[in-house]
């Protein structure tokens, strides 16, 4: 949901700023894309629209209630859920309102991957990281270790991007 217009990095890779149209939109194309033999991800849980700074290049965080979130951010993923979505991508942001944890971002967070998407929301299919090699997760954590902690939080795939990394992919591995 793009609802900041400050927000650097999400812009036209959103369906727009009403929470029910992104619902509505994203699972018109998740169906199509299923219905093509393609995997659809919902991105980039529990929501990234309302920051004002790029995951790439530093931890952003979205501080608004738990209401608030229930309202706007995870109204797009609940829809994707109910309709069946293969996989689901974290975000490299933190969510005090979910996980408390100062600097923890949401891809490390048990409390946002296995409590809110696993437990709460109910779902079963893939989380997938998104790129550990984003300042998001390096400002704080090396690869292999954030690697350690995405599949401890309950992530299923984690993605290490770019080829610069492989040895941190590596070593990755090697902690797995």
């Amino acid at each position: 949901v793009n609802n900041n217009p400050h927000n650097p990095v999400i812009g036209t890779r959103s369906f727009g700023e009403d929470p029910h149209a992104v619902a509505k939109l994203g699972t018109a194309f998740m169906r199509g894309l299923q219905a093509a033999g393609l995997l659809a991800i919902g991105k980039h849980f529990p929501g990234h629209g309302d920051t004002d700074v790029d995951s790439h290049l530093a931890l952003p965080t979205i501080a608004h209630a738990r209401e608030r979130l229930n309202e706007v951010e995870l109204v797009p993923f609940r829809a994707a859920i109910d309709a069946g979505i293969d996989a689901v991508m974290s975000a490299h942001i933190t969510f005090p309102a979910v996980d408390p944890t100062p600097g923890l971002p949401s891809t490390l967070s048990p409390r946002v991957l296995t409590g809110l998407l696993r437990g709460e929301l109910g779902f079963g299919g893939l989380i997938v990281t998104d790129a550990l090699e984003m300042s998001g997760i390096t400002s704080q954590f090396s690869i292999p270790d954030a690697a350690v902690k995405a599949v401890l939080a309950g992530a299923d795939i984690v993605l290490v991007a770019q080829s610069k990394y492989n040895e941190d992919g590596k070593r990755a591995v090697e902690r797995l």
